[in-house]
Order: C-alpha cells, then sequence, then structure tokens
C-alpha cells in the first residue's frame, strides 16, 4: 500500500499520444514528461550516459513505481507514484527536476487526445482536439482509416494492458523510466521513427529471436541502408489531420520507397518544407560526429527520431498564439534524438559487467546515418 505522501503525489498514467513506432507502451506523466517500463540495461544507459550525447538524447529523469488499478466499471488504469529513494525526482546528479507533487494530471479520454500533452498550450489543444484528425495507411496503400488519435500508440497501451493484467495483481508495483517528452514543446509534432543499424539482435538473443531479426534486416532497407523507418506521423495542413504510417509499411519499403517516404515526411500538403532540410542534416552530422567516438557501445535495435513541427507560423494575426514565431533555418525547429536502448551495450555497464567484447564505434549505426544525410541532401539539391 502506498503512504501518504505517495498517494497524494499518484498520477494516473494515459497512454501517449504521439507514439509512433516500438512496441513498448509510452505513457504520459506530465506535459514534459514520459514514461516506459525499466529496462536494467536502459537505465545503465542513461545513468553512465557520455556528455557528448546528452544532447541527442532525452533527459533521464528518475524512476516511479506503477501499479495496476481496475476501477468501478471494470476499465484498468495504471497508477504512477515515487519511487522510495527517489530526492523530488533528480536523478544521477542531474539538476533537480520537479517531477512529482506539482500537480495531478488533468487527463481526458483517449478518443480526445492532442488536448492533453501539452497544458500550456491549452487554447491551441482545444481546438485541435475537433478538427485534427489522423490517417493510418497500411502497408499495402488500402484506403486510409480516420482516426482522432496516432492508433499505434494506443495499439500498444492495450497489449501492455493486457500483459500486465494476464500477469500480475493489483498489489503488484513494477519500476518505470522517467524520460523528457522530446516533443512537448511542438503544436503540430511530425515524427519520423527510424531504426538504425545493419543489426537489431542484441547479445543476449536466443537463437530464435536472431535469426527473426535477421530476416527482417535482410528483407528490409536495413541490409541495405542502415535504416529503415519504424513509424511516422506527418501534419497535413491542407485537411488538418496527421498522416500516420507505422513498422508494417517501412519493412517493405525499397530503398526508393524509403526515400519518397522521407520526401512524404517533409510534405505537409501544401509544399515541401525544404526550409527543414538544411538544419536536420547539420544536427544528423553533429550526431555523426558524436557516434563515431563512441568506442564499444553497439546501439542494437535502437531508434532515431526526427521530429519537427507542422503549424506554419502567420504573419499576421497570429501573435497572440502560445508558440514563438521562427524564421529561416533556426536549428530550433528541428530536434534529433536516440531513443530506445534496452539492447544497447557498452563497456562498463552496469547491468552486464562481461559485456560482448566490441571494438571501435557502431558501424551499423554510421552506416545508417551517413546513408540518412546522403538521401536528405539529395533532397535538398533537388535530384
Amino acid at each position: 500500500p502506498l503512504g501518504p505522501a505517495e498517494g497524494r503525489a499518484a498520477v494516473l498514467l494515459q497512454p501517449f499520444v504521439h507514439q509512433v513506432g516500438g512496441h513498448t507502451s509510452m505513457l504520459t506523466y506530465d506535459e514534459h514528461t514520459v514514461c516506459k517500463p525499466l529496462v536494467s540495461q536502459e537505465l545503465s544507459f542513461y545513468e553512465s550516459l557520455p556528455l557528448a550525447m546528452r544532447q541527442f538524447t532525452p533527459q533521464y529523469k528518475g524512476i516511479v513505481s506503477v501499479h495496476l488499478k481496475k476501477d468501478s466499471l471494470g476499465n484498468l488504469t495504471l497508477i504512477a507514484s515515487p519511487s522510495l529513494g527517489q530526492p523530488d525526482g533528480s536523478a544521477g546528479g542531474d539538476p533537480a527536476v520537479t517531477l512529482w507533487h506539482k500537480r495531478k494530471w488533468s487527463h481526458t479520454q483517449v478518443t480526445k487526445t492532442f488536448k492533453d500533452s501539452c497544458p500550456g498550450k491549452m487554447l491551441l489543444r482545444t481546438d485541435l482536439q475537433y478538427h485534427t484528425d489522423s490517417l493510418l495507411e497500411d502497408a499495402n496503400g488500402k484506403q486510409p482509416e480516420r482516426k482522432s488519435y496516432n492508433p499505434w500508440g494506443l495499439h500498444c497501451h492495450r497489449q501492455h494492458l493486457n500483459r500486465m493484467s494476464s500477469k500480475h495483481n493489483e498489489n503488484k508495483l513494477h519500476q518505470f523510466l522517467l524520460l523528457e517528452n522530446v516533443v512537448s514543446k511542438y503544436s503540430y509534432p511530425c515524427i519520423l521513427d527510424l531504426k538504425m543499424g545493419t543489426r537489431q539482435h542484441g547479445d543476449d538473443a536466443s537463437e530464435e529471436k536472431k535469426a527473426r531479426h535477421i530476416k527482417k534486416c535482410e528483407q528490409s532497407t536495413s541490409a541495405s541502408l542502415g535504416v529503415r523507418i519504424c513509424g511516422m506521423q506527418v501534419y497535413q495542413a491542407d485537411t488538418g489531420h496527421f498522416l500516420c504510417k507505422d513498422k508494417y509499411y517501412g519493412r517493405k519499403l525499397s530503398p526508393e520507397g524509403f526515400q519518397q517516404t522521407l520526401r512524404q515526411f517533409l510534405c505537409n500538403g501544401n509544399q515541401l518544407r525544404t526550409d527543414l532540410l538544411e538544419p536536420i542534416v547539420l544536427r544528423l552530422k553533429a550526431l555523426l560526429a558524436v557516434i563515431r567516438k563512441q568506442s564499444s557501445y553497439r546501439f542494437y535495435s535502437s531508434s532515431l527520431l526526427i521530429i519537427y513541427d507542422g503549424q506554419e507560423h502567420k504573419e499576421s494575426a497570429d501573435h497572440h498564439l502560445p508558440f514563438p514565431k521562427t524564421h529561416g533555418t533556426n536549428p530550433s525547429r528541428v530536434d534529433v534524438r536516440m531513443i530506445d536502448f534496452a539492447h544497447t551495450t557498452f563497456k562498463g555497464s552496469k547491468s552486464n559487467p562481461n559485456p560482448t567484447p566490441h571494438d571501435g564505434p557502431d558501424h551499423g549505426y554510421i552506416f545508417g546515418l551517413e546513408n540518412l544525410i546522403k538521401i536528405l541532401q539529395s533532397l535538398l539539391e533537388g535530384k
């Protein structure tokens, strides 16, 4: 049972409505924080994160205990409380970050989403609730289905609840990582989730799992390009909805299809956002320089997010809207972040004191980054 302090700080976790890829359910803790089930290897990575990589990863904010709760109607919910011993949300010697005790999450139903991500932009989000939908195209390009949320995140959330309810009772406590919500500053977050590298299985994978991942890589652009699309949402300014694609779509793409989808990611329905290409490429080149220096690190099965705001800022009467105007090729309009380190391995890992030895940097990851940069540069040059 939770003590008085923990009870007061309990937070009802909601599905993270902007999850576009992955199989682990991401949950919203507050407007700037998401959480996910703790995996010791990922925790070890964040706790010993090289300084040069911090600008390319979500900020690690601590740990919460999560338990499953069934309400009077039989609905399953996840409740988070501070883990004992966590000092006010600060972690690993980082500057203190207020995570708990600040406020309870003002939650709404998942099907009325886009309002709950950024309470600081509630006026805009309330408007979004009524006209912003998403369209999901299946892997065969069939007629898209209109949704009021990104369907992939809800799919992951339902699977996660089913697994937890079948395996554990309501009193079982689960440890979750708290991480920065890297899209919270965007009004209409356009997100590309890229599975990086030529190899996806971890060193500890079973022979069956290893064979399965090798086959996925061989049959996708992971082998030819070192990168494949794992999920995407892009805001269509002409229709007011997000266009969404999932990992099954990404697996079927040829190298040419991959390039076409990158172009589609930068197309808002009215125009190709060529103004974003240069800042994205510059950010990717900076990441490439950092990865080349990370000896022994292997980022197996990790993803790379490319993010920008789908909101087209007008120069007229929009000065009252709660977001800043941006001009030119301001790099702050785009972001590039590495995520998902459950299978990342490196010398000195606390979770695996005797890892499989790897020398030098992750050449499969570097191969993928180099090809990604080349493709984006070709778009920039109009080829």
